[in-house]
């Protein structure tokens, strides 16, 4: 032999055929004497696995290279006669003491006149066992890839056999664990058909899938539990070939739930639940189609609450929110379910009704009517809700839903100018009338433009005493001369900027620049008192006394000289906030007045309340004297209410003798009006006075 491979020990030396034999093999084989258990061959691969040259082996006691306590038995009995062959998994240790995994196998071989042997072949699973803790170690990595994942994923191979799938796989598909423990491909496979609320649709996509091996496909599945399933399906390939394929199931319900509410909330009113604009306009255009088509008219019920905001302020939102819901519950009761109930927003509500005439619209009206008029119980209280009703039809009033509503819109308005809780169908105008509301649209933006501009001017009025002739005040009235329209009346601008909010800041003009006049009169030596009349727009501003008293402050007036004029609506809309402003006001030491007595709502309970200081009877009760018998009347009864209150009484629009005297005679304290001057710029009310000031610049 060329290499020391085999040691030979008497009287036990291994024959020269056994150690060619032992060498040619892969494994590890050692050759034990039978008798001695001493090892009397070992190739060179058992010199590898422990660690030492082949020689060294030889000699040594089988025992002494047993590393488990199996070993030890085994060649325990061998020793006793008992066993003489075994194989198995066990454990050897090299000359480092490191521990090898083997596959051992132990034979007991004769051979002729020889004596016998034990063959110990150890094959080294090492490596097999580095791969196999590998591939588990993949395996776990790949089974935890699966469970981390919010999809549920099942893996085939290209007949439709299950591969693999994690846990979340079956919990959306709700498969019986049983099911799974046995592995029955065919059942699962089943299942899902009919978890499926479209099973053959399901199976056809599912032929389609497996027909093409390597189709990339997105679907969506809807299952009778009530989920919905987004699946997406890939091939699995290995070497650029395909051997597979992958699902991944994505639980889209909770998405899809979210798009519907978005959907639905786009269309409805977030609290009734009705339609809403949107989704009202959609129903017009379907009913415009169908009346074009057929023929047949329909209508537009345009309903608004009258005095909600008083519901609200006395019961609160909460109860508020609850009329408007039980509201639409009664007017969908009064329509059919092909009809439309929408809700506009606050108190507004818009009814379609298809297929309906003037008659039918009426008969509907009549119905919401009759609805809201049975009594509303809330926050403890009953109470009854009217409503006004405007009402277009199509196609007479409007060929589209902007029409429609606008012209229904305007008839209900006008049914709140004529008293509310009624109806009334739209009524065109003549020609006229829309001329005068193009007009105000024209007046409006010249209003903003002369106020920029610094267009307007005051003139002042003077009051005077009725028993000595005196003047006593003046009232500060707005004047506008407009290069374009001319002179405007202060009764044709006025109203339109009531209307569109303008105559707070037109408001808010005319009382700085009075105080300013009536500063400058009182630093020349002319205490002169300077009465502003107040819009109920103006007043109820949240910083409205602020501004009084910034105006006083910059202008350096005492808050004596200044009287403002307010209307007796002012007084009754909210009278407990009325009440807090005015207290406010009197604190300042400005003079307080109502404006156009007679003409409001005002009652003896008002005027005790409210630090109120004089009382102006209204031009249209000053006209008829002395010869109107019922102006007469009504005039004594204002200045005796106003002396039993021991408020000053002032009579504007006075413009003849007779009025004077009727008015001295009554009782009256002032005047004001033609008879003695009518409003005048500043220079023209100074000559008129007789005051004669410094010199102007």
């Amino acid at each position: 032999m060329n290499r020391d491979l085999v040691v030979s020990l008497p009287p036990t030396a291994a024959p020269t055929g056994w150690v060619r034999l032992i060498e040619a093999m892969l494994d590890a084989v050692w050759l034990v004497n039978a008798e001695s258990l001493h090892v009397v061959a070992a190739n060179h691969a058992a010199g590898e696995l422990m660690a030492m040259a082949p020689s060294q082996l030889v000699g040594k006691d089988v025992i002494e290279l047993a590393t488990t306590p199996e070993d030890l038995f085994f060649w325990g009995e061998v020793a006793q006669g008992l066993s003489d062959s075994i194989e198995s998994d066990t454990l050897v240790n090299d000359t480092h003491g490191v521990t090898h995994a083997v596959t051992r196998r132990v034979s007991r071989v004769q051979a002729g006149g020889e004596p016998p042997y034990f063959v110990v072949v150890l094959h080294d699973r090492s490596e097999q066992q580095r791969i196999e803790r590998e591939l588990e170690g993949a395996s776990a990595d790949l089974r935890a890839t699966l469970e981390s994942t919010q999809d549920g994923i099942l893996v085939t191979d290209l007949v439709g056999r299950i591969r693999n799938f994690n846990q979340r796989f079956a919990a959306l598909w709700q498969i019986p664990p049983d099911m799974l423990l046995q592995r029955d491909d065919d059942a699962v496979l089943e299942w899902m058909r009919r978890s499926v609320g479209d099973a053959p649709g399901y199976m056809r996509r599912l032929a389609a899938i497996d027909d093409a091996t390597m189709l990339q496909a997105t679907d969506v599945l809807r299952l009778h539990s009530g989920r919905v399933l987004e699946r997406v399906t890939r091939p699995q390939c290995m070497h650029g070939r395909p051997i597979g394929r992958v699902y991944s199931f994505h639980d889209i319900t909770e998405r899809l739930e979210a798009n519907e509410r978005i959907e639905t909330l786009s269309y409805t009113d977030a609290l009734t639940g009705l339609p809403n604009r949107r989704l009202l306009a959609d129903r017009a255009e379907i009913a415009i189609a169908q009346a074009r088509r057929d023929g047949t008219p329909f209508s537009l019920l345009f309903l608004n609450l009258d005095r909600f905001n008083h519901i609200n302020e006395t019961l609160g939102r909460v109860y508020g929110d609850r009329v408007l819901l039980d509201v639409g519950d009664r007017i969908k009761t009064c329509v059919r379910q092909v009809d439309t109930v929408a809700r506009l927003g606050s108190d507004e509500f818009v009814v379609l009704v298809n297929q309906a005439d003037s008659r039918a619209a009426e008969t509907t009206a009549w119905r919401m009517l009759d609805a809201l008029k049975q009594p509303f119980s809330q926050g403890g209280m009953s109470f009854t809700v009217t409503a006004s009703i405007g009402i277009a039809l199509y196609p007479t009033d409007g060929a589209s839903m902007d029409e429609l509503m606008r012209r229904a819109d305007a008839a209900m308005r006008e049914v709140k100018h004529a008293g509310r809780a009624a109806f009334r169908f739209h009524r065109d105008r003549p020609e006229a009338d829309h001329g005068v509301s193009r007009s105000r649209m024209r007046l409006d933006h010249a209003m903003r433009l002369a106020l920029a501009n610094e267009r307007f001017r005051l003139h002042y009025q003077p009051q005077v005493d009725l028993n000595t002739g005196a003047v006593i005040g003046a009232e500060a009235l707005i004047r506008w001369r407009d290069p374009e329209l001319g002179e405007v009346s202060p009764g044709e601008f006025i109203p339109v900027a009531e209307e569109s909010g303008f105559i707070v800041a037109l408001g808010d003009w005319v009382l700085k620049h009075a105080v300013t006049q009536a500063a400058r009169w009182d630093e020349a030596g002319l205490a002169m008192p300077v009465s502003v009349n107040v819009s109920a727009l103006q007043f109820q501003q949240p910083g409205f006394v602020d501004g009084v008293a910034q105006a006083l402050r910059e202008a350096g007036l005492p808050p004596h000289l200044l009287e403002l004029e307010l209307t007796e609506s002012i007084l009754v809309q909210d009278a407990q906030d009325a009440m807090l402003r005015l207290q406010a006001l009197a604190q300042l030491g400005v003079k307080l007045a109502i404006d156009d007595f007679g003409t409001g709502y005002s009652s003896l309970a008002y005027l005790k309340r409210f630090p109120i200081g004089r009382l102006k009877i209204d031009r249209s009760f000053v006209s008829g004297l002395p010869a109107e018998e019922s102006d007469v009347a009504l005039v004594h009864a204002i200045i005796h209410m106003g002396q039993a209150l021991r408020l000053q009484v002032i009579a504007e629009g006075v413009e003849t003798e007779a009025q004077r005297e009727c008015l001295r005679v009554a009782g009256c304290d002032l005047f004001q009006g033609f008879l003695y001057a009518p409003a005048l710029d500043v220079p023209a009310f100074e000559a008129r006075i007789g005051f004669v000031g410094p010199a102007r610049d």
